[in-house]
């Protein structure tokens, strides 16, 4: 889990996709799953777009074309557009996080409800690999600048701003550090319980236990 997490439900009005739409979901799906199997089978190195296409039951081109490099299939999160609804649907008095706390823990609880063992081996990858790991800082710059939007709409502050540019890119970067930190303990930890601690750290600051 190299990136936020993602909501559990989408709004109850959203339009059902067309069938191009469904197709191409389908698709990727496809291609993340038969990723996932491969690494676990045989590690991340040894795995090739080549291999991953045959499995998945594409071509190359197809893969590429979906995802330009393998990394990127890797953290890939379908999910970004819907966590940033579900931000936009919290009640609009509500502490900012707060908001993000309750979307967190019901995030993350569902994501380890539904594949635990693909949320550990992102993780894993992105402290392991080097390509992984320079993929999600990238990959974090993208996701802050998106907060930003939802973050200038709940505060009327400008989204290029300073304090918002600031404020999005410590959420982002504070939950990666708390993911991280979970993949380098070997698991040992319960993921939520470090996403809240990372949340408290960004709300209250650190707590000092000099005398």
């Amino acid at each position: 889990m190299a990136s936020m997490p993602a909501p559990t439900s989408a709004p109850a009005d959203r339009p059902r996709p067309g069938l191009r739409e469904r197709k191409k979901t389908k698709t990727r799906e496809a291609i993340r799953a038969a990723t996932h199997a491969l690494i676990k089978e045989q590690g991340y190195e040894a795995t090739t777009v080549e291999q991953i296409a045959e499995r998945a039951e594409v071509s190359p081109s197809t893969v590429l074309r979906y995802f330009p490099a393998k990394e990127d299939i890797v953290l890939a999160d379908e999910h970004d557009p819907l966590l940033l609804e579900e931000l936009r649907a919290r009640p609009v008095g509500e502490p900012w996080m707060d908001s993000m706390r309750h979307v967190t823990r019901l995030a993350t609880d569902a994501l380890m409800a539904e594949d635990p063992e693909v949320v550990r081996m992102r993780a894993r990858l992105a402290v392991e690999v080097p390509a992984v790991r320079s993929r999600v800082a990238e990959s974090m710059a993208e996701r802050g600048r998106l907060l930003r939007a939802v973050l200038a709409e709940r505060t009327g502050l400008d989204a290029d701003s300073v304090e918002v540019r600031v404020c999005a890119r410590s959420l982002v970067g504070g939950l990666m550090e708390a993911t991280l930190a979970w993949a380098e303990n070997d698991f040992e930890d319960d993921l939520r319980t470090l996403l809240d601690r990372a949340l408290d750290v960004l709300e209250h600051g650190l707590s000092s236990r000099n005398p």
